[in-house]
């Protein structure tokens, strides 16, 4: 079994993409909460105002969650930086371990998105 030799540019480079990811998805949530918006003006009926309740919360949770993925992201650059200000180019085994574990995370929530994506988009189909 190979091992995975992680460098801080690849780290790096990683993040960056992560941090593309999240920043779309933070956008897209502010159309579906627009959306939402658009919706509730048009329904009184309480099935579907519980129904624009709910993706309501899924978003406020989505929400916090990329934030959360932001912020460890952060934290993992400022130690890969201060690495790379003292000269450091070892590897640093703990952080590659959180990095590994950080991208199942990512995969993890991708499934998770995407999967809540697809039930809104067909209830905007049903609904608006």
């Amino acid at each position: 079994m190979e091992k995975e030799i992680l460098y801080n540019s690849n780290m790096h480079f990683e993040h960056e993409q992560w941090k593309g990811e999240l920043a779309f998805w933070k956008g897209e949530l502010v159309f579906f909460n627009n959306r939402l918006s658009e919706l509730v003006t048009r329904w009184t009926n309480k099935d579907v105002l519980a129904q624009l309740e709910h993706y309501q919360n899924e978003f406020i949770l989505h929400g916090g969650v990329i934030e959360d993925l932001q912020e460890t992201i952060e934290k993992h650059e400022e130690r890969i930086a201060g690495q790379s200000i003292e000269g450091e180019d070892a590897i640093d085994v703990q952080l590659a371990k959180q990095h590994v574990e950080f991208r199942n995370k990512m995969e993890t929530q991708r499934e998770i998105y995407a999967d809540l994506k697809k039930e809104f988009f067909r209830f905007l189909e049903k609904y608006m």
